[in-house]
């Protein structure tokens, strides 16, 4: 299996860029990078900005064919996320997030600047992912926000939203796969954070599931980060999750 299968995508999650740096070349660096892809955050993005991820993610790691993620789940009125959209196509990200509650108009527009964009800049066109649940919210913590709702079906109401309103897919729990696959379809991407590997801890994410788990179920890719970044040997940790996940060669 060549790496572009890999389905891992590291969450570096992190304020210091050279630790990023060294991160970021220790999983992705070399002939034979050992995941499908980085994902940087708000965290990241804020404290550096475009010119930190030039720096951090040079064009020789991404050359290798490394897949790059840009959280940032805008939100807002739709002619500012789409000129959030604007400002960040010129770093090619494979992925964007913006978030599926914004609503029907302010999806669409960031699905038309992103293709008007990446058409005038000769980039490829970044996949743009609705933000559906966060992983960390429980049913409890949906109804003090109003939302009288199980995570699953408030999930699967906003992926259906962004489905109809052109976007790629969607950020959603482990839970979900099964029932997004079968109403969204094969290619609909299922980007999946929530992700432990056998016998690490859950930390703050209260639906995971294990690489092996969620790639039977349909996840398109994986993201993890603290069993990768907080590991003595970030690298060999990737590794082995890519295996779990049923990665054969790396």
């Amino acid at each position: 299996m060549k790496n572009r299968a890999n389905p891992v995508y590291c969450s570096i999650d992190t304020t210091d860029l050279a630790h990023a740096t060294r991160l970021i070349q220790s999983v992705a660096g070399g002939p034979n990078p050992a995941v499908g892809g980085i994902k940087l955050g708000l965290e990241f993005f804020l404290a550096h900005g475009a010119p930190g991820v030039r720096y951090a993610f040079p064009t020789p790691v991404r050359a290798t064919g490394v897949g790059f993620f840009l959280d940032l789940k805008l939100h807002d009125i739709p002619n500012t996320v789409a000129g959030g959209i604007r400002a960040v196509v010129e770093l090619a990200p494979t992925f964007i997030t913006i978030h599926a509650g914004g609503g029907r108009a302010m999806m669409k527009a960031a699905v038309e600047e992103a293709a008007s964009q990446a058409a005038k800049q000769n980039v490829a066109r970044p996949k743009l992912l609705g933000v559906t649940v966060l992983t960390s919210l429980d049913r409890s913590d949906l109804e003090s926000t109003g939302v009288n709702a199980d995570p699953a079906d408030q999930v699967l109401r906003l992926a259906a939203l962004a489905h109809e309103s052109g976007l790629d897919g969607v950020i959603c729990s482990p839970h979900e796969i099964a029932a997004l696959r079968k109403q969204c379809g094969p290619d609909f991407v299922l980007m999946v954070p929530g992700i432990r590997p056998v016998g690490s801890a859950a930390n703050d994410q209260k639906r995971a599931m294990t690489p092996r788990q969620a790639v039977d179920l349909g996840a398109t890719n994986l993201v993890v980060g603290r069993p990768i970044y907080q590991a003595q040997d970030p690298r060999a940790a990737a590794e082995a999750i890519a295996r779990e996940a049923g990665v054969n060669e790396l």
